[in-house]
Formats: structure tokens, C-alpha cells, sequence
């Protein structure tokens, strides 16, 4: 399922008069994203995601038993982990179990996988059942976590439907869906869906949850959380003129904004790659 760049008009700052992106895009597009489902056959669920030129394989696998904290209270599991393949980057990327460790940005990415993901599954209708959600990075060109948590969704819900259908749900566990999208200030204007060079020069780097289901889909829904932070700024060449940005309430609620329209995009996108499955009980 495919979604081309989309979207005009916008908050103060996002309309993209006058101020076009090195692909193209106005400040409010998305860039043309791709979700192929069930593309791993051995995994109970699956997907491709492709955002420009970041891709993803995500997949979800379940398991009986749950973490020590959750024995003998008759509720499930849902966790995240992520990887980045050696190739993914321009130089290679070393992988993590090299080292029997994880560094603290790929530790941060699986907690928000978890989270995001759990916001839309009541664990206690799996039972003492736990779903990993693997995502692993193809290509990384900015945004990978967000397109973790989109496509992970995909994979989520084939997944449990491979579990209903073997009666091993206590109940269809399913609340809404979730999605996941960048924003951020580059230049001084507010832009959604950040690519890798768009965001390392970001002035503001945001990436924004949110849940949906019914008529909220349409909107964008509600959040599940925000991740915003005001990048550091080299003005000049010398390192001691380093400066630490900020933006206002008002810079806030825009980003906000731009990612409700990204979101309720990439929500339509994810529910159209499910075709007539259901999402809730």
C-alpha cells in the first residue's frame, strides 16, 4: 500500500511557501511511504515499511510466559527491540551483540517500540502471553523509530490475529491503533516526517505517538507521547560558540499540529494495509 507525498496549507510556518525541501517536499508532505504486509513468512505477523529511503522489517512473534514481574497476575506482555543491519548507514554499523550489549540510543528506541504498542493492546486478554516486536533497519535515512512504531502496529495485529485464530486470546485484546511521526524546525520552519539530513541540522527534533480508533483515526488521536528537544547549535566554526536553542508554546502546538496531519495519514495508510481486518473488539 502506497502513500505519496500529500498535504497543503497547514500551522504558521508549514504552509512551504517559498521554502522547499532538498527532495522536493513542502514542509507539510510526508514522504512517499510504503507498507507491504505479511512480508516475513515465518513470523506470525509482519511488514515492509518504507518512508523515502528509510526501510524497516518489523516482525512480531509471541511466546508463552512473561516477565518475572508479571507471573501469576493472569496479563500479557508486549516489548519492542531494534537493530540497524551493517549496511543500513553510509559506514558500516557494528552490531550490538558484538559487544553482549545494547548502546543507550538503541535501549531508548525499544522502550519507546514497547510503550507506543502497549498503549493499544489490554494485556489482560492475552493471558500470561508475551509479543516481541522485532525492527530491524534496511536503510536508515532519518525517522527510523517512528516507522518502528508504524509498522510494528501492522505486524501487532497479524500477530494477534495468529493467536485468535489458534484460541489462545482471552478476548480480542486490540483498543485502537497507534502511530509515530517526526517533526521538527529546520530553518526556522516547522516540518513534518525529517529525513537524515533535514534532521541533523534541526534547530527543534521531535517525534510524536499517538492512538486512534473510530472517528479519531480522521484526526489523529491522542498522544501517547512526545519526545522534543531543542538541538545544540554551532554558530560559526569555533566549538566555543556552541549554543543550546529553544522554542516557544507556540512553535509546540504548530509541531504538534503538523504531526496530527501526518499521523491521521500514516493511520489511514496502516489500516488500508490491514484491509478488512478488525482492529477492535
Amino acid at each position: 500500500m502506497n502513500l505519496g507525498p500529500t498535504g497543503s496549507g497547514g500551522p504558521s510556518g508549514t504552509s512551504g511557501r517559498g521554502f522547499t525541501r532538498r527532495d522536493g517536499r513542502k514542509a507539510n508532505e510526508l514522504r512517499p511511504v510504503r507498507i507491504t504486509r505479511n512480508f516475513i513468512s515465518h513470523a506470525p505477523g509482519s511488514a515492509l515499511i518504507e518512508m523515502g529511503r528509510t526501510r524497516l522489517v518489523v516482525t512480531a512473534f509471541y511466546e508463552h510466559g512473561v516477565p518475572s514481574f508479571l507471573r501469576n497476575s493472569g496479563r500479557g506482555w508486549v516489548t519492542g527491540e531494534y537493530g540497524m543491519l551493517p549496511g543500513s548507514t553510509p559506514t558500516r554499523k557494528v552490531r550490538s551483540e558484538r559487544f553482549r550489549s545494547i548502546d543507550g540510543r538503541t535501549a531508548e528506541i525499544q522502550r519507546l517500540i514497547g510503550r507506543s504498542l502497549r498503549a493499544v493492546v489490554d494485556l489482560a486478554r492475552l493471558g500470561e502471553q508475551s509479543i516481541w516486536v522485532d525492527a530491524d533497519v534496511l536503510e536508515a535515512d532519518g525517522g527510523t523509530r517512528t516507522a518502528a512504531v508504524t509498522g510494528g502496529f501492522v505486524a501487532l495485529v497479524d500477530c494477534l490475529g495468529r493467536m485468535q485464530k489458534q484460541e489462545l486470546l482471552l478476548g480480542w485484546p486490540l483498543l485502537g491503533s497507534v502511530t509515530a511521526v517526526s517533526v521538527g524546525i529546520v530553518s526556522g520552519k516547522c516540518i513534518l516526517d525529517l529525513d537524515y539530513a533535514e534532521d541533523s541540522r534541526a534547530e527543534v527534533d521531535m517525534n510524536v505517538v499517538m492512538v486512534s480508533s473510530g472517528q479519531d483515526a480522521r484526526r489523529g488521536g491522542r498522544i501517547v507521547e512526545v519526545q522534543g528537544t531543542a538541538e545544540p547549535a554551532y554558530k560559526g566554526q569555533a566549538a566555543a560558540l556552541l549554543t543550546r536553542r529553544s522554542f516557544s508554546q507556540k512553535q509546540l502546538l504548530a509541531l504538534l499540529k503538523l504531526a496530527r496531519k501526518g499521523i491521521a495519514q500514516l493511520t489511514s495508510l496502516q489500516h488500508k494495509a490491514l484491509g478488512n481486518f478488525p482492529l477492535t473488539a
